[in-house]
């Protein structure tokens, strides 16, 4: 069983890409081992700090019985992930000039379900080795605070939780500030992945750790349309009387799981500018603007998010990575007029794509 080591947590408190994985099918709608292994590898090579399965991005239909792919993925993950911090390790994982290549990947699987399934799920994360899960509570939606609350901490006896606010827009119930002051009270929770698209539900969270007092829990974007500017910005409250600052470090995203290496080096940058306690430079607000553009393509906003999988399947098509578009309902495809967006914004934002690197390293990651 791997163990999760104070360089993990670190890792994960000081800021890291953690693309949400998508999930490789032949044509045939079964695993494509070799593509999926492929796409991990591909991260790994960016410099992503960790790798996010069994998520939203992944599908949440693999855990469907009939189905049956939930167990088998994470057991391809752990394999793989196993592999690829041994390459890490020797620094053999490509991707150079990324402050986080040489370091093993943090690894997160995703809860889902009522308390029974979510905790059943729990367990099979930490008999797999992963470090944490990132608990949905989608399933839960006509659940009173109280009962949310019980339901993570039975959850969190087993495996340390990244908390998820999910957009409702994609079946994310609406959590409260008192939610989350109550959620930071488990003390087995080591991070918050933010993704209501909605900036006041995003101020809820933030306040919420920085008047609880914790200083050990690590805020994650996963606002796809606000990336640049959730990392950007110093969220500052008065607690008792005295300033406390809080940052969001990193991003565990969907958008993230395309054009990985360009991802790792915008990170880093708003680190830089962070550190530096100087003004925000313009260009950064332009690539603010340019990359939620880019998003509205890849997940298709103009159509409630209907095509947001298949949009992210398309860019990696496009590069090689995947053979199809293909996800497990033959009914989620991409919406009309969603490919012609992908087109314009590959087109007008071009410097934010990493073809070239994928180019240079596909059949090497391909490889068995």
């Amino acid at each position: 069983m791997n163990s999760c080591s104070n360089t993990h947590w670190e890792l994960l408190r000081k800021g890291v890409v953690i693309p949400a994985s998508p999930l490789a099918l032949t044509a045939d709608r079964k695993l494509d081992e070799r593509r999926q292994r492929a796409l991990w590898r591909y991260y790994a090579a960016a410099g992503a700090g960790g790798i996010a399965i069994g998520v939203h991005t992944t599908q949440f239909a693999i855990r469907d019985p009939k189905i049956g792919l939930f167990e088998p993925l994470l057991e391809l993950g752990r394999d793989e992930m196993d592999r690829l911090d041994a390459l890490r390790a020797e620094g053999l994982c490509g991707g150079q000039g990324s402050t986080w290549t040489n370091n093993p990947l943090i690894r997160i699987g995703g809860i889902c379900g009522r308390t029974d399934q979510a905790v059943g799920e729990a367990e099979k994360l930490r008999e797999l080795g992963y470090h944490a899960g990132l608990l949905s509570l989608a399933a839960m939606s006509d659940a009173s605070e109280e009962a949310l609350v019980e339901h993570c901490k039975a959850v969190a006896q087993i495996i340390p939780l990244v908390g998820f606010y999910l957009q409702r827009a994609v079946g994310g119930p609406q959590l409260t500030y008192s939610f989350w002051r109550r959620f930071l009270e488990i003390k087995n929770v080591v991070a918050i992945k933010i993704a209501p698209f909605n900036r006041y539900q995003t101020l809820d969270v933030v306040r919420a750790v920085a008047e609880s007092g914790r200083d050990d829990v690590a805020l994650y974007t996963g606002n796809d349309d606000n990336i640049v500017i959730d990392l950007l910005t110093p969220y500052r409250f008065v607690v008792n009387g005295k300033p406390v600052e809080r940052r969001i470090v990193g991003g565990l995203l969907g958008h993230w799981s395309v054009w990985t290496r360009k991802a790792v080096e915008l990170l880093e940058q708003c680190h830089t500018i962070a550190a530096s306690g100087e003004g925000v430079p313009m260009e950064m607000l332009i690539l603010a603007a340019q990359i939620t553009d880019c998003n509205a393509a890849f997940f298709d906003a103009a159509n409630n998010f209907a095509g947001c999988i298949a949009g992210l399947h398309e860019v990696l098509r496009r590069q090689g990575l995947l053979e199809g578009i293909w996800c497990l309902d033959p009914k989620e495809t991409l919406s009309p007029g969603q490919s012609e967006e992908i087109d314009r914004v590959y087109k007008a934002y071009s410097h934010l794509n990493d073809d070239t690197f994928v180019k240079e390293h596909l059949d090497e990651w391909l490889s068995a």
